[in-house]
């Protein structure tokens, strides 16, 4: 007969080549500071060499127009606000977290702008909640 064990918020991971005990809040805290670290970082280095995808089929015509047809400037610089907010994370989450949330917030009004990329948008809102979980356990475990 199999033995099942549930874990509760006292329970910790020994590391045992550090000596340390972490708590699993804390590796959650640890997890996300990294995802949200590289992922924009990636994402933004990558508005400049579209190894991942073509990034300008994801504003809205509207704002081609506003931008006169010039759109590759403009996501190189969403490029760079992205990879001034992954650096941003990794030396101060409890402000930049917020900061991740509010421009996937952002992110999110502009796909529900264009059709057919409400998957995405949905796929963000996840992001952003994750985003504020992040800063929420940087309450407890970052200084900056």
């Amino acid at each position: 007969m199999a033995t099942t064990h549930t874990f509760d918020s006292t329970d910790r991971i020994s590391d045992a080549a550090a000596g340390l005990t972490v708590s699993p809040s804390r590796q959650a805290f640890q997890i996300l500071r990294f995802a949200y670290t590289v992922a924009p970082i990636v994402a933004g280095l990558d508005k400049f060499f579209n190894l991942l995808v073509d990034w300008e089929k994801y504003l809205p015509s509207m704002v081609t127009r506003l931008l006169g047809g010039n759109t590759h400037l403009f996501v190189q610089g969403v490029g760079v606000i992205e990879i001034v907010a992954g650096i941003g994370i990794a030396l101060r989450p409890r402000l930049f977290s917020y900061v991740v949330a509010g421009w996937l917030a952002g992110i999110i009004l502009n796909l529900l702008a264009i059709p057919g990329y409400y998957d995405v948008a949905l796929r963000d809102l996840g992001l952003a909640l994750g985003a504020l979980a992040l800063a929420r356990l940087s309450a407890e475990f970052s200084e900056r």
